[in-house]
């Protein structure tokens, strides 16, 4: 019975430390984060894109197909993304493309651009 009093006031003590709603969206912004990223997987989703990891960092990122991938390109401005690969001379199949990519500017010069 000494036992069970003791336990009872352990767990009384342990059920008042539990943080309330508003503490608990404070507690380093944790919580917080994690339904802004929710958010914006589902936006992400939504549009048809693909919630994964990237660039050297992996962090979350939303990947999407431009509507014009693969398609014929002279400079940067001829695509949605502003990325014309310099080799295929296409518009970029992926957004964002990470990495180091030999791409063309707005003038159709040949320029490396690396994304993290």
């Amino acid at each position: 019975m000494k036992h069970l009093g003791l336990f009872t006031i352990l767990c009384l003590g342990l059920a008042a430390c539990q943080p309330t709603d508003a503490e608990q969206e404070e507690v380093g912004g944790f919580s917080s984060q994690m339904s802004v990223m929710d958010s914006q997987r589902a936006a992400c989703e939504a549009r048809g894109g693909r919630w994964g990891t990237g660039g050297v960092a992996g962090f979350m990122t939303c990947i999407e197909t431009p509507r014009d991938a693969g398609k014929s390109c002279e400079r940067s401005t001829d695509c949605s993304t502003n990325m014309c690969l310099a080799r295929s001379k296409s518009c970029s199949p992926i957004s964002p493309l990470f990495g180091c990519n030999e791409v063309l500017d707005a003038a159709g010069r040949r320029v490396t651009l690396c994304v993290d």
